[in-house]
């Protein structure tokens, strides 16, 4: 990268509060991490210290701060982490350009159906028969496709994706490495003093326009589908099992766990490391907090702490009482020492 303070202005129609318009940028970081040469942003008050100390030679701002630091260009916009998103989406790494076309290693089975000219296949790429790629997808490197999946228009599976066998992958699904689609789900019953594996003879679906990062599991289902709604946003290392339904336009965060048939409406978010027991159900618009343990099913519209899971004022109020309860304990022990009486038991 290398530009002015004025082509940041022109991009992002900002207005200059301090500094000079034709100091050099050479690249980007954040307020701790940047050096001279760097462009920065600030848009939350906590960071203030950060933005008085930077090393920064230009940091965009929001339009009405008026603490600005010395040295630094200061460049007013109405959102810094937008901004600042545009400006690293024109300069940073940019996402290798689609060339269609087959490469020479790729395995290709009986009945497929894409048009060479009009997709991308990677070295060692495998697809068995009666697969349907349409136009714009990007298979990569290694990925493996099942017997009969279909693949939507502009989908990217990078390298060393899996997808099993009549799983449906919809229109722009980004499906990053390690992902793997339709494995089987986790279904056993005891019999005769073993574990007996039941069938998995359903499949996954994902609509369009969904996101699914490294290492995450889809298993399929039992029976019917295991089923992702449109626009949903799947963080790495997410294990899906069987029979799952997720609504649309949904945020779920790493290493959480959903168990078989849970079913979660639409708008959830799910933060890190929660845990949704098989079958609950979890309302459109619910959030849960990082840690979640869900038992039961949860209304939408509310946000959930704890485990298992409650509403978060509720969760609040409870740790509010236990890191009291030290203090209570001192106070006791106090009262009955005065009283005379035997002291409480701890245990």
């Amino acid at each position: 990268m290398r530009a002015t303070v004025k082509d940041i202005l022109e991009i992002v129609g900002g207005k200059l509060l301090s500094g000079d318009e034709s100091t050099t940028i050479e690249g980007f970081a954040n307020l701790k991490e940047a050096v001279k040469g760097d462009l920065s942003f600030f848009h939350d008050p906590r960071y203030e210290t950060l933005l008085a100390t930077t090393k920064a030679c230009a940091v965009l701002v929001p339009a009405n701060w008026m603490k600005l630091p010395e040295n630094v260009a200061c460049i007013a916009v109405a959102d810094p982490s937008r901004m600042f998103e545009t400006i690293v989406e024109k300069f940073g790494v940019q996402p290798e350009p689609f060339k269609p076309g087959m490469h020479a290693t790729a395995v290709i089975g009986e009945g497929v159906k894409f048009e060479v000219a009009k997709v991308r296949i990677g070295p060692r790429a495998v697809i068995e028969d009666g697969v349907e790629i349409a136009d714009g997808a990007e298979i990569g490197a290694g990925c493996f496709i099942g017997r009969n999946v279909r693949i939507g228009a502009d989908a990217k599976l990078f390298a060393n994706v899996t997808v099993h066998t009549d799983c449906t992958i919809g229109k722009r699904v980004i499906l990053h490495s390690g992902v793997v689609i339709g494995a089987d789900g986790f279904g056993y019953e005891f019999d005769k003093g073993r574990h007996r594996k039941v069938r998995q003879a359903g499949i996954v679906q994902i609509d369009n326009d969904v996101e699914i990062g490294a290492g995450t599991m889809v298993d399929r289902a039992r029976f019917g589908r295991t089923w992702i709604g449109e626009g949903t946003k799947i963080d790495n290392l997410v294990q899906i099992g069987h029979n799952v339904v997720i609504g649309k336009h949904c945020i779920i965060v790493a290493a959480t766990a959903i168990a078989g048939s849970a079913q979660i409406g639409d708008y959830v978010v799910i933060a890190a490391q929660c845990g949704i027991a098989g079958h609950v159900k979890i309302g459109s618009q619910a959030t849960l907090a990082a840690r979640c343990g869900v038992t039961k099913d949860l209304p939408g519209g509310a946000t959930y702490m704890g485990y298992p899971a409650i509403p978060a004022n509720e969760e609040k109020r409870r740790l509010a009482g236990i890191n009291r309860l030290p203090g209570l304990t001192k106070r006791v022990k106090k009262l009955e020492k005065a009283a005379g009486s035997d002291p409480i038991d701890e245990d």
